[in-house]
């Protein structure tokens, strides 16, 4: 058994910031200031995956915004922290949420203020273009960008680690 295989199978909380993970990182204004996020429809199935297999899902994001609330919602998240910098201290909150410790607990962030999380879960994760410090301070690195896939690959990713991967395909597959 591998490392991750190992790690995977004690998870019981995947947590994961917004802005660069489930969007691009680019925030849009129209003409009367209304902001617009696109959130990519691969990340929200491997967001139901994860939720299928018993894990709970969580986002944490330093900006507030109603389109986060919409797209948790659309998810079942109903864990969802906004307005917070400090990614760590709402990561050990959501694990005492989930009745859990920080090594039963995952976390995919792409900036600064993701690096400490990224390095107190048991696995950290970043999308492909995240900045280098959390790459290089990250377990798991996506080939994929943050908006375009990535939840969905660490998603797979864990799944296949914890061996449930298969099982979970298997309901698409008839």
């Amino acid at each position: 058994m591998t490392e991750l295989n190992t790690i995977a199978a004690k998870l019981k909380l995947i947590a994961m910031d917004v802005d660069g993970v489930l969007t691009t990182g680019s925030v849009t204004y129209d003409s009367n200031g209304v902001e617009y996020k696109s959130f990519s429809i691969k990340d929200g199935l491997g967001i139901k995956l994860l939720q299928q297999a018993g894990l709970r899902v969580a986002i944490i994001t330093g900006r507030s915004s109603p389109m986060v609330e919409r797209r948790a919602a659309e998810l079942g998240i109903t864990d969802v922290i906004q307005g917070r910098e400090d990614k760590l201290a709402a990561l050990l909150e959501m694990a005492a949420l989930a009745g859990c410790t920080l090594d039963e607990a995952a976390y995919m962030g792409d900036d600064l203020p993701d690096l400490a999380a990224i390095k107190c879960a048991a696995h950290g994760a970043c999308p492909a273009d995240a900045v280098d410090l959390v790459r290089d301070a990250a377990d798991y690195v996506t080939k994929t960008s943050g908006g375009q896939g990535a939840v969905r690959e660490w998603a797979e990713t864990l799944l296949r680690a914890r061996g449930e991967w298969q099982n979970l395909v298997a309901a698409y597959d008839r």
